[in-house]
């Protein structure tokens, strides 16, 4: 017998891992060792393949990261230095307890060895500050401006924001906040004033409550104290070394904050017309004078020369104390400086400028493709000739074509003789009701002169409350109100009208199976105005080459330089209406974006504002840096290619306002304001610009509403939703649905008053009722108004009630 064999069996610890299978492919280190860093034939000849080492793609995400540090630190050292342009620091206090003059001076005279410049035709201030090898341009908007604080803000590198220790912030204060979000936030400093004045106990507790106020808003951003000039001293220093927000509209355009504003007019061309001239630091991109520039309020122009002049704020030393005191007494040290060493850096070459051509101009005969035959002139002279003329008597000035459309007939001598009779019923009517006036008017003197006049307190403060009381306004807003909620509680429902044809009244609806699939041409039965936009292929390419666009600059100036341009043909209401103490920012526009076109938005409605806002109503947009008027339409913002009609303006979610706008490239935030009978302004949506894209097509839907007659399982007699037979077999091909879901058609009209048999894919409950949608394509209104000017500065909220409290007294 065999003795057995013992073999070893691996304990549950032992791994056995399989090989790796390449396949039938070499692995990369067999390649390599077999060519031992050779190139095949074949390789060579072929291009270079886009595969990289570990080695390779680690140097090159290093040699980025390095390329963009430097480009950080450049602009680090650019921004206030000595090179480039001023460091803009706007102060805006959000309380009314809080100054900005007093900040202002307290930053003004932290250091020493600083070199102040002002000027008293604006409210800018610039100072130099050797110590931290920085330059400072300061604003100081007006507080209950907030058209200024706006404008400010987008030229402005940091956004110096006043709190006050008791309350941080009152109303116009949250409101400037949800406005200056909106638009876009610079780099924010956050400051208290105040602090010293309050018990030394409640210090604490009051940093504490400003804190936790401005956290919601603010998580990042610590408070800072300016109560002394060590506190001063800390606040700029922290304003200097602070790392800065980059907002991408400014990055891709050049602005420039006009720090000095001349207007020369042109007697002999035009008187209404002159030049504008703008001096100050250029900023963001370089600037062409071929190119257009962008007035706020006012519209797009051109250019006629750029010149550039020694900058009138150097980053020098001053020691002298008397120096310093001159240099802040000078009225406008440029004033010299322009004057001396101006030289013309380029000239408009009318060759190579940019058009102001905004529109397209239609041609009406662009459509025909036939003219008549000589032969067809003939006959058609021939024909005229034979009719008889008739003798009609019409009124002065009537054309011949007006005249045939006038019939005489004896109706209408009797229909006359009737309006003559009823306007000398009317004379004798208003002639007894003003003899009734005159009667009261004698009646009241009697009684004047008969008891003495005594005012009481209730009644005057009444009759002062119904003063500015409109009663035609108070109708429209609470017929506004009605509107807003039956469509809220019966969305796109319509009547029928019983003394017309329903498909004459709705002649230009369709019906759609499907409202998401259904086709619909966006080329089909356009509106003339159409005819006199701009469209893209692709908008999204078009934006992506303009924006990345390697720009010409042969002639152009560089960010940084101290410049003047003189900008042609601007109205003389522009200087008229100037306000030293609302800064004037200057943009240069982008290639297409003086053109017109079909531009859409996505806004979201105010929390604050409650008021309904009906479609076509005339609205104040801030897109970017443009400032215009228009009635928006407002859509339901979907993903489908048809895009439904809002009546209202949704308080809950976003809309889509579809307006004729001129092109801008996004991203731009957009702010929608309605303006008031007296000037005023309230914020009523916030968003972004979403497209310009005139193919959108967004449908307006009406519902067709009937009720179930009489029923008999699936098959349905309606009725109340046609008066007419041919009404029904007219809109016999659109399908029918219910409210509680059912679907049908219509199967055959019943008698001749509007009664119908509809055929559904169910039970029918008595209950339901029968709905037909019906859709058409809507247009923006072409009411697009360049020259809005914002509103005077409105008085603080605390003076109405002072006035009240000395009413009561």
């Amino acid at each position: 017998m065999a003795p057995m064999e013992h073999r070893h069996r691996p304990g549950p610890l032992k791994q056995d891992n399989k090989s790796h299978k390449t396949g039938r492919h070499r692995t990369k280190g067999q390649i390599d060792k077999e060519y031992k860093g050779r190139v095949p034939v074949k390789a060579g000849t072929k291009r270079v393949k886009r595969e990289k080492t570990k080695a390779d793609k680690r140097h090159h995400a290093m040699q980025k990261r390095q390329k963009s540090r430097e480009e950080v630190f450049m602009q680090k050292r650019t921004l206030g230095g000595a090179t480039g342009p001023p460091h803009t620091v706007v102060i805006v206090p959000l309380c009314e307890d809080v100054s900005s003059e007093e900040a202002l001076t307290e930053l003004l005279g932290c250091d020493d060895t600083a070199v102040v410049y002002t000027t008293q035709d604006n409210k800018i201030v610039n100072m130099s500050v050797p110590r931290h090898k920085h330059r400072f341009t300061f604003l100081t908007p007006p507080r209950n401006n907030i058209g200024a604080i706006l404008d400010a803000a987008k030229a402005a590198d940091t956004l110096l924001l006043l709190l006050s220790p008791t309350r941080a912030t009152d109303e116009l204060g949250e409101h400037c906040l949800t406005c200056l979000f909106a638009q876009g936030l610079p780099t924010p400093v956050l400051v208290t004033r105040g602090i010293n004045n309050l018990p030394v106990k409640k210090r604490n507790d009051a940093k504490r409550s400003v804190n936790k106020a401005m956290e919601r808003r603010f998580p990042d951003e610590k408070v800072h104290t300016l109560d002394s000039q060590q506190d001063a001293a800390l606040v700029l220093r922290h304003v200097t070394n602070q790392k800065q927000r980059r907002l991408k509209l400014r990055d891709h355009r050049p602005y420039l904050l006009a720090q000095n504003v001349s207007y020369q007019e042109e007697e002999e061309e035009s008187p209404t017309l002159g030049t504008l001239k703008l001096t100050g630091h250029l900023r963001g991109c370089p600037l062409s004078v071929n190119g257009l520039v962008h007035l706020p309020g006012y519209g797009d122009f051109q250019m006629t020369q750029i010149d550039l002049t020694p900058d009138p704020y150097p980053l020098q030393k001053q020691t002298d104390k008397k120096k310093q005191k001159d240099a802040m007494d000078t009225e406008s040290p440029s004033s010299t400086c322009m004057e001396q060493d101006v030289q013309v850096l380029a000239r408009a070459d009318p060759s190579r400028q940019e058009s102001l051509q905004a529109e397209v101009v239609p041609d009406p005969m662009e459509g025909e493709q036939t003219w008549p035959t000589e032969e067809e002139i003939r006959e058609a002279e021939a024909a005229l000739k034979e009719k008889i003329k008739t003798v009609k008597k019409v009124p002065k000035g009537t054309s011949d074509y007006q005249a045939a459309w006038i019939v005489d007939s004896e109706d209408e001598g009797d229909n006359a003789e009737e309006e003559s009779d009823s306007d000398s019923d009317d004379d004798a009517m208003m002639e007894a009701v003003e003899e009734e006036e005159d009667e009261e008017e004698a009646g009241s003197i009697a009684a004047t002169e008969d008891y003495e006049e005594m005012s009481l307190a209730g009644e005057d403060r009444d009759a002062k409350y119904d003063v500015g009381f409109d009663a035609e306004e108070e109708e429209e807003m609470l017929q506004k109100y009605k509107d807003e909620r039956q469509d809220q509680m019966f969305p796109d429902e319509v009547d029928t009208p019983m003394d017309a044809l329903a498909r004459i009244r709705f002649q230009k609806y369709r019906g759609l199976k499907s409202f998401r699939t259904s086709p619909w041409d966006p080329k089909e039965n356009l509106p003339l105005d159409f005819a006199r936009i701009f469209q893209f292929e692709s908008f999204k390419r078009t934006a992506k080459r303009v924006l990345t666009a390697d720009r010409d600059d042969t002639d152009a100036a560089m960010p940084g330089w101290y410049i003047t341009i003189h900008v042609a043909n601007v109205p003389k209401t522009f200087i008229e209406s100037y306000s030293p103490s609302h800064p004037l920012v200057v943009y240069g526009l982008l290639q297409h974006e003086q053109k017109m076109s079909v531009v859409h938005f996505l806004v979201k409605r105010h929390s604050g504002n409650t008021e309904p806002i009906k479609s076509k109503e005339r609205m104040i947009f801030h897109v970017g840096y443009r400032r215009f008027a228009a009635c928006p339409v407002y859509s339901q913002h979907t993903l489908g290619n048809k895009h439904k009609f809002e009546r209202f303006l949704r308080s809950e979610g976003t809309s889509v306002a579809t307006v004729y706008a001129p092109i801008m490239f996004p991203p731009a935030s957009v702010l929608m304001f309605k303006e008031y009978p007296d000037g005023s302004q309230s914020l009523v949506a916030t968003g972004s610009l979403l497209s310009v894209n005139p193919d959108r097509v967004v449908a307006k839907r009406i519902v067709l509403s009937g009720h179930p007659f009489k029923i008999n399982r699936r098959l349905a007699v309606v009725r109340y939703m046609f008066f007419n037979r041919e009404d029904i077999m007219w809109f016999k091909p659109v399908e029918l649905r219910t409210k509680w879901g059912r679907r049908g058609h219509i199967k055959e009209p019943i008698g001749t008053h509007g009664h119908m048999k509809c055929f559904f894919d169910g039970q029918l409950k008595s209950q339901d009722t029968v709905l037909m949608n019906l859709y058409k394509r809507v247009y923006p209104k072409w009411t697009y108004d360049p020259e809005v000017n914002m509103p005077p500065p409105e008085q603080p909220l605390t003076s109405e009630v002072t006035s009240v409290e000395e009413e009561m007294a």
